[in-house]
C-alpha cells in the first residue's frame, strides 16, 4: 500500500462509497456552511471533495490551513445528497468524511492564487511561475501542447 494514499483524487466514485479511503494533495479551495467545513482536495490527478464536521478534533487545524497546504486525509467516502452532486467533477457525486488529518506542508500567503482566473501582471507570474503552472488554464494550455 502507498504511504500517503489508497486512491488518487479523481478515481473515487460511487462503487466506492462505504470504503475507508486515503488521499493526500494541496488544498484546493474551502467553504464553510454552517459550521460544515468543505475542502476540495487536488493532486496531479483531480479534485475529490472532503468535508469535516466542528466535532472533529481536527476541525481547527483544517480551518486554519491556507490553500496549498499539503495534507494527508484519511475517512470513510460516503455519497453526496442528491441536490449537492457535481456533474462537472468525475468525483461529484461522492465526499470524504475526515476522521483522521496530517498537514505533510504548511503554506503560507500566497502572492498569487492558484484557484480563480484573475488576471495577474506578467512580471508577477514570471516571478512566481512555479505557482501559475498550477492555474487552470495554464495546466489546460500545458495539456493541449502536449498533444
Amino acid at each position: 500500500m502507498h504511504a500517503y494514499r489508497t486512491h488518487n483524487c479523481n478515481e473515487l466514485r460511487s462503487d466506492n462509497v462505504g470504503e475507508t479511503v486515503r488521499l493526500s494533495g494541496w488544498v484546493h479551495r474551502k467553504r464553510d456552511h454552517g459550521g460544515l467545513l468543505f475542502v476540495d482536495l487536488r493532486d496531479h490527478y483531480g479534485l475529490t471533495q472532503c468535508v469535516i464536521e466542528p466535532e472533529n478534533q481536527h476541525f481547527a487545524v483544517l480551518e486554519r490551513l491556507r490553500v496549498e497546504s499539503v495534507i494527508t486525509v484519511s475517512g470513510k467516502l460516503v455519497d453526496r445528497l442528491a441536490d449537492a452532486k457535481n456533474k462537472n467533477l468525475p468525483t461529484g457525486d461522492v465526499e470524504l468524511v475526515v476522521e483522521e488529518l496530517e498537514v505533510q506542508s504548511r503554506a503560507e500567503e500566497l502572492p498569487l492564487p492558484v484557484f480563480g482566473e484573475p488576471d495577474y501582471p506578467e512580471d508577477i507570474r514570471l516571478k512566481y511561475r512555479y505557482l501559475d503552472l498550477r492555474r487552470q488554464n495554464c495546466i489546460i494550455i500545458l495539456s493541449c501542447a502536449d498533444r
